[in-house]
């Protein structure tokens, strides 16, 4: 067991965890930051999709003790000061982005990394970005609408595909 400490979401966090375990797993039974899901534990659904040092991470790819000292972001982080839904939440509620919900953190955090990168982006690059998250349920046209929506862009009718 070793001493692991990150900032999470603006709070610093420390707890012992063993050698192999991953930070999805720390997360969420550590520190009990459960919105943070556990889809699939080999990188493909990307429900796990959290923010370390300000980059895109699957959480169950990396070992919590490589997250020490790092400043991680869940979903739990994402909402405004007050309490209120950011605008990529509140996004992907207006414009029903969301079915049963269990991607939705996942597909929050790497959309709200991509409008960082390119605030912008086509349908394309949106369809492009999130090809590392599933989602079994939207058919991810509600999910682009919200996106281009929290870009402030109009939302032409998405292709479907």
């Amino acid at each position: 067991m070793a001493m692991i400490s990150m900032t999470v979401n603006g709070k610093t966090h420390s707890a012992e965890a063993e050698g192999r375990t991953l930070l999805v797993e720390f997360l969420r039974e550590k520190l009990h930051l459960t919105g943070t899901h556990v889809g699939c534990d080999t990188s493909q659904c990307g429900a796990c999709t959290v923010h370390v040092n300000g980059q895109n991470v699957k959480a169950c790819t990396m070992f919590a003790a490589e997250a020490d000292g790092a400043e991680v972001t869940t979903i739990e982080g994402m909402a405004n000061g007050d309490g209120s839904l950011n605008v990529m939440q509140q996004a992907f509620q207006d414009h029903h982005g969301l079915q049963c919900g269990f991607c939705t953190p996942g597909m929050v955090m790497s959309a709200t990394k991509l409008l960082e990168e390119n605030p912008k982006p086509s349908e394309q690059e949106i369809r492009d970005y999130l090809q590392g998250n599933i989602c079994r349920c939207t058919g991810y046209h509600n999910i682009i609408k919200a996106i281009l929506a929290a870009s402030g862009q109009d939302m032409p009718a998405v292709a479907a595909e």
